[in-house]
């Protein structure tokens, strides 16, 4: 019962603060601009069950329990999903939202979206002043995973990685992403030996994660580290620390993620001796693996390929650091999608996830972050929320600045469109909502059963 009591707070604290957020980006234009607010609903759609009324606008809460909203007087295109009709009080044509010219509108449209992505920016920004830029490794190969994917492609220990699926010189970072999105995928890599280059063609193994297809290299440019010991389990009972590098495992190499997975079930009926390094000091650790359901075997720490320090950062580093960050989510999504539409991959495999699987993903970091580790995903949300209410769908951000373009176009043969045309469009949005959280849901309840 208390687990499930931390989910339903750690949820309603990421979606809470992402849907807010974006609704309060069209309170305030809305406001600065002087147009009267009726209505902000800060959790729910439909009907008011709940609420105190502060000057002309009413703050509530609302009976379905799908998002927020922001209901401005004079925009009635989106009244039945925000409590029914404006209420037939006096207002001045001036604080009309309707009445308003279109430059208006769109600020107040592009307002959501704009507080999304400012969060998106702001968290990793904060984030790097405090705690600095992760340092990340050369990409020169640490160690490779005997008949594993680099193996097979003929990369040796002590390569460096200069060309990756046609990028020059890449981080290990943009390595690590682009092997991910493309498992069982023919990518071109141009490695460094010797002070001579050679091309070559690996194909990330295909690997299953929480029901998500991604890819593996099967070669590191570190040994493993430990990020997340969870509670009660061998590895933190053992006294094994966040940031501990994985050396070996019974006198055996550990050499890469996979190779520490693999060392774990050979020896899984047999106590551990792991030694790790920690403060540039080696350490022995014993401990003895839990056996789960399905037979595997299970220490309950996470493990990262990269290392977990970090360098101290300026205001210009920071900036940076966050604006790459959100960038580089934006081209891996937009790749997923383009591989989508290419027939490269299916819907299933794409890891696009529903309220189902976002739920299941807030569960897992926060049991094995805490809530401290939500604040990355709270980032991750607020980014997509912000890009994907930019999309020209009825309904949506997007959708609207789009009507507003179509009927600036309209407006030059002295054309206009009516109410009734602009509720159409929005129900023809509501339907492609509907039919993509159907699809989304069906694919998040695919995943969990196939577990």
């Amino acid at each position: 019962m208390f687990d499930i009591l931390i989910v339903i707070l750690a949820v309603i604290f990421v979606l809470g603060i992402a849907i807010n957020i974006h609704e309060f980006g069209h309170f305030a234009v809305a406001k600065l601009l002087g147009m009267r607010v009726e209505a902000y609903s800060f959790f729910g759609l439909g009907p008011r069950i709940w609420g105190r009324k502060i000057g002309h606008t009413d703050y509530r809460i609302s009976a379905i329990p799908l998002g927020a909203y922001v209901k401005l007087y004079g925009d009635e295109a989106t009244g039945a999903l925000e409590g029914g009709e404006s209420k037939g009080e006096f207002v001045p044509e001036s604080e009309l939202y309707e009445l308003r010219p279109r430059w208006q509108k769109f600020l107040v449209m592009v307002g959501g979206p704009f507080m999304n992505i400012m969060l998106a920016l702001a968290i990793p920004f904060a984030g790097a002043l405090i705690y600095g830029v992760p340092s990340m490794p050369s990409p020169v190969v640490a160690s490779v995973k005997a008949g594993g994917a680099a193996e097979r492609a003929g990369i040796k220990v002590g390569d460096r990685i200069v060309g990756f699926d046609s990028q020059e010189n890449p981080s290990w970072e943009r390595i690590r992403n682009d092997s991910m999105i493309a498992p069982n995928m023919e990518i071109p890599v141009v490695v460094e030996r010797n002070g001579q280059r050679s091309n070559l063609t690996i194909k990330p193994t295909k690997e299953d994660v929480n029901g998500n297809s991604v890819g593996s290299l099967d070669f590191a440019p570190t040994e493993p580290v430990i990020v997340s010991p969870m509670p009660d389990s061998p590895a933190e009972k053992a006294g094994i620390q966040k940031g501990d590098k994985a050396i070996s495992i019974n006198g055996e190499t550990v050499g890469s993620i996979e190779n520490f997975k693999d060392l774990i079930q050979k020896y899984k009926e047999n106590p551990l001796n792991l030694v790790v390094v920690r403060n540039n000091e080696p350490k022995e650790i014993t401990l003895q693996a839990k056996i789960g359901e399905d037979g595997k075997a299970l220490i309950g720490a996470g493990l990262s390929s990269q290392s977990l320090d970090r360098e101290t950062a300026s205001v210009s580093q920071a900036a940076a650091f966050a604006v790459n960050t959100n960038l580089e989510i934006i081209r891996l999504t937009g790749r997923v999608f383009g591989q989508l539409f290419a027939g490269e991959r299916s819907v299933k495999d794409a890891g696009v996830a529903g309220p189902i699987g976002i739920v299941q993903i807030i569960s897992q970091v926060v049991h094995e972050q805490g809530f401290v580790g939500l604040i990355s995903i709270l980032a991750l949300i607020s980014l997509n929320l912000g890009v994907f209410n930019l999309l020209p769908i009825p309904m949506l951000d997007g959708g609207q600045i789009a009507v507003l373009a179509i009927e600036g176009f309209l407006a030059l043969f002295g054309l206009t469109l009516s109410l009734a045309v602009k509720e159409k469009i929005q129900l023809v949005g509501l339907a492609m909502i509907l039919l993509l959280m159907v699809t989304v849901i069906f694919f998040d309840v695919s995943r969990l059963i196939g577990k």
